[in-house]
């Protein structure tokens, strides 16, 4: 069954960061700050709460404040997706049910971390969730964060349930990725397209739905790769493309790490080096040091973001 149309996402989604004060709050000012830029700078959707939003270290009622800050803020002006991850469906069910009365538009789902479950037990998880949400489901294959890596085989039985309508396949291996990609395309939607020359070649040789990204820390040029591809402008969405490559290469690792720190801390790191409202990260994690903290600046000048 082709659910493609139950769900209009696609382009640039970035997941974003969760701003935290120097007392390591939840600082919803900052947080409104920052949807608002990020809406000016026409992100084609938003992901919160994810791994670059610090979903580990925020509690069920922080992870459930910040859904219904955004959405006040947001809701009904371009997609929201609310990263729903947890140890057991009933408690995804209880994020994902507040999201739904938040004004969100889907969930974001890891499978279960820790216990490393089977094929079985990870089917098992995202039917019950299938059964019960309100939200149309992306399932995300995630290996570093999880360390659990799905088989193409395992996310075509997932793609088979009611509610699940896109895959975010987070995967360093091309191929693996083009074979998700070609495998159910034509069911459900599917993200992770690089945007770089592979990623370019693909999406105008065979189409494609678009880059769950994180943190947007370059604004407007990183929705802009997928309108100016849309629009014919192959030249302009290569050079967004180009700018997208430095920071991945420069900031991380070939398998999507972060080379000097966190994700979330070198993001936010990026978002504090333009006076935007990046904040601090919660331990465990750590900002990033003044050295490292000067490197990014460095690449955010010869990029010319400041």
């Amino acid at each position: 069954m082709n659910k493609r149309s139950r769900a209009d996402w696609q382009g640039y989604i970035p997941a974003i960061t969760t701003p935290f004060d120097a007392n390591r709050n939840l600082d919803l000012p900052a947080l409104g700050t920052l949807l608002e830029w990020l809406h000016a700078e026409g992100m084609h959707g938003l992901l919160l709460a994810g791994t670059t939003g610090e979903w580990p270290s925020m509690s069920t009622d922080e992870c459930k404040t910040l859904f219904s800050s955004a959405g006040a803020q947001l809701g009904g002006k371009l997609p929201l997706l609310a990263g729903c991850n947890a140890y057991t469906a009933r408690h995804v069910l209880e994020l994902a049910d507040h999201a739904a009365a938040s004004g969100f538009d889907g969930i974001v789902v890891t499978p279960p971390p820790y216990y490393r479950p089977s094929a079985d037990e990870i089917h098992g998880f995202y039917a019950d969730i299938s059964a019960e949400t309100k939200l149309p489901i992306c399932v995300y294959n995630w290996p570093p964060g999880t360390g659990i890596d799905m088989p193409l085989a395992l996310l075509e039985r997932l793609a088979a349930l009611d509610n699940v309508v896109a895959i975010k396949q987070s995967t360093s291996d091309l191929r693996r990725f083009v074979d998700t990609f070609f495998a159910l395309r034509d069911r459900i939607r599917i993200f992770g397209h690089s945007m770089d020359e592979h990623g370019l070649a693909l999406l105008e040789a065979r189409g494609g739905d678009g880059t769950m990204g994180a943190g947007a820390v370059l604004g407007r040029t990183h929705p802009d790769f997928y309108n100016k591809l849309w629009a014919g402008d192959t030249a302009g969405a290569r050079e967004c493309g180009r700018m997208d490559r430095v920071i991945l290469d420069e900031w991380y690792t070939p398998e999507l790490v972060g080379r000097f720190g966190s994700g979330p801390a070198i993001l936010k790191a990026g978002l504090n080096a333009q006076g935007l409202p990046g904040g601090y990260v919660r331990p465990p994690l750590r900002d990033v040091s003044a050295e490292d903290a000067e490197r990014i600046r460095e690449t955010l000048v010869a990029l010319g973001r400041i």
